[in-house]
């Protein structure tokens, strides 16, 4: 019987951080994933030659200085990461009923921007934008404040989060602002959360919109460039990283950790285990509820999870950029009331009407130049729907058939009718068009409901009524997006924090800074900027597309 210092369950980001803290530390690690990849929602994959990457559509805080930047050089994976910087001007694109507003880098240029276009909220823009970089500051501030006389004066030093943290998005924008089209423009990036402004917590928008002030940037090789560079460095300290392994019980006896149980039967011991799984995965399915506390019990039971997602991955044999469109994501919705839109999706017929009122479009090929092959373009079309949205095909766990197939359908028709106005001429230039439903995300990344941000990310999910890292099970330990945070970074921290509890360490003691690391960022628009070995994978790229299309 194999026996490790700790255990990972599911290998998304903050799976794959504690491992790589761990295995840095000494510790001998193991990473099980279910799925025939890892990486989680950061995983991509390959339909017909062409690459998706369904989780991963940008990430900020990259530049030189930056903590996004300064967390992977901690990590010590830095200089293996490459990263393309989307469209400086228009990084994101919102258009709320054909009306478009590109949102650019530098919050002193959005700022700029949206007082051209909304002058009469000249005030009103800049102070709730300064907000919003306050309440950010003064969030970050707190876990650096040491000792009691510093302790003791965070009611001064943190006073805008402490006066909006427990408001939601919707009462505390519509305190500082009138225009409803400047709301919807600058609520735009819930979909990065998932939430509408009435239930989405104002410091969790915050820390989004904060996340991309100063612009979006795209992994090479999509989501997978992050993870292959994760599980390379975690095999270079000695760690294992297992695919095709899927755990069934984690091992319990005397409220103590043992190890795990794979569905063959196997059993591996281990001092540690580290779920990634999200807590009603984790507790009631791989512990038993008859291992944890009722206390426990109740918070479970009254958890919600966020919303789950439909992803069209679309193949077109066209130039899209002679349609306007370029490396910035586009948030497309019908009007400016984002809560409807949320409403409709969430809670009403998705089969009904010709188009989704609200939806997020992506081209990976523009935004990651070394997957383009010189003549298709892929994208990722993204809308939110709730998991019961497909409950005629919970009562088994062979859904497929002909009327899921129908389904599926009917849903793809609604999606490009959308895209086909973005992308006018897309219908007749289609290579491929597969769509991601719930149960696709359910099947593939092991969710309770399918869900893409693990808990719902409203005022009584976040902060300190999150699930801790440190369980109430000896040497069981959490991480993933229900704990600290959510997204590609926000599980990378709380995958470091969960390492720390491991270690009894403070997370910045594993976060080991290297001048000699450095991350590699180029324009994805600007060919100028590139260095010779991305114009290299892309001429090979194209070369071996052609010879394929040959033969």
């Amino acid at each position: 019987m194999e026996e490790f210092d700790t255990i990972i369950i599911g290998s998304g980001a903050g799976g794959l951080a504690a491992a790589l803290c761990l295995a840095k530390a000494g510790q001998k690690v193991l990473v099980l994933e279910q799925h025939t990849v890892p990486g989680g929602w950061s995983h991509s994959f390959t339909l017909n030659g062409q690459r998706f990457s369904p989780g991963v559509h940008y990430i900020g805080l990259l530049d030189e200085g930056q903590s996004t930047s300064e967390l992977y050089k901690g990590l010590g994976v830095a200089n293996d990461l490459v990263f393309f910087r989307m469209n400086k001007n228009a990084y994101d694109h919102c258009i709320i009923n054909n009306q478009r507003f590109d949102y650019p880098a530098g919050i002193e240029n959005l700022k700029n921007r949206l007082i051209e276009q909304f002058p009469k909220e000249e005030k009103n823009i800049k102070e709730y934008l300064n907000l919003i970089q306050k309440v950010c500051d003064e969030l970050s501030l707190i876990p650096k404040l040491k000792g009691f006389w510093q302790n003791i004066t965070v009611p001064f030093r943190t006073k805008h989060f402490g006066k909006f943290a427990l408001f939601s998005l919707k009462r505390v924008i519509d305190w500082h602002i009138k225009d409803p089209v400047l709301k919807g423009i600058l609520n735009a990036q819930c979909g990065d959360h998932g939430l509408p402004p009435s239930k989405a917590s104002f410091p969790v928008h915050c820390s989004v919109m904060n996340h991309y002030f100063d612009g979006g940037f795209y992994p090479m090789g999509g989501g997978a460039g992050i993870v292959k560079v994760m599980t390379n460095k975690i095999k270079s300290y000695g760690g294992l990283v297992r695919t095709q392994q899927s755990v069934t019980r984690i091992l319990v006896q005397n409220s103590k950790v043992l190890g795990v149980e794979l569905s063959d039967g196997t059993q591996i011991l281990a001092k540690n285990v580290i779920s990634n799984a999200d807590p009603t995965m984790t507790y009631l399915q791989l512990i038993g509820p008859e291992n944890i506390s009722k206390k426990l019990k109740q918070k479970l039971d009254k958890t919600t999870y966020s919303v789950t997602s439909l992803i069209l991955f679309l193949t077109l044999d066209m130039d899209v950029t002679a349609a306007g469109i370029d490396s910035g994501n586009i948030w497309n919705f019908k009007t400016e009331n984002i809560d409807e839109h949320f409403e409709t999706l969430t809670k009403g017929n998705i089969l009904e009407g010709d188009e989704f009122p609200a939806f997020f479009l992506s081209c990976t090929t523009l935004k990651d130049p070394i997957s383009f092959n010189g003549r298709y373009h892929n994208f990722e079309v993204v809308t939110y729907v709730d998991y019961d949205s497909f409950k005629d095909f919970n009562h088994s766990d062979d859904y497929h058939g002909p009327e899921y197939d129908a389904f599926k359908t009917r849903i793809i028709e609604k999606l490009l009718n959308s895209v086909e106005k973005i992308i006018p001429g897309a219908r007749q230039n289609i290579v491929q068009a597969e769509l991601g439903t719930p149960k696709t995300n359910q099947f593939y990344v092991n969710t309770t409901r399918g869900n893409v941000y693990g808990t719902e990310k409203t005022l009584r999910q976040v902060g300190p009524f999150a699930y801790k890292n440190k369980t109430e099970i000896s040497n069981l330990f959490l991480c993933g997006a229900s704990t600290l945070s959510h997204g590609v970074t926000g599980a990378t921290y709380s995958g470091i924090e969960a390492a720390a509890r491991v270690l009894n360490c403070k997370s910045e003691e594993l976060l080991i800074q290297d001048p000699n690391q450095q991350i590699r960022i180029y324009d994805a628009e600007d060919q100028a900027t590139w260095g010779d070995f991305v114009h290299k994978k892309r001429e090979d790229k194209t070369r071996h597309f052609k010879e394929t299309k040959v033969n």
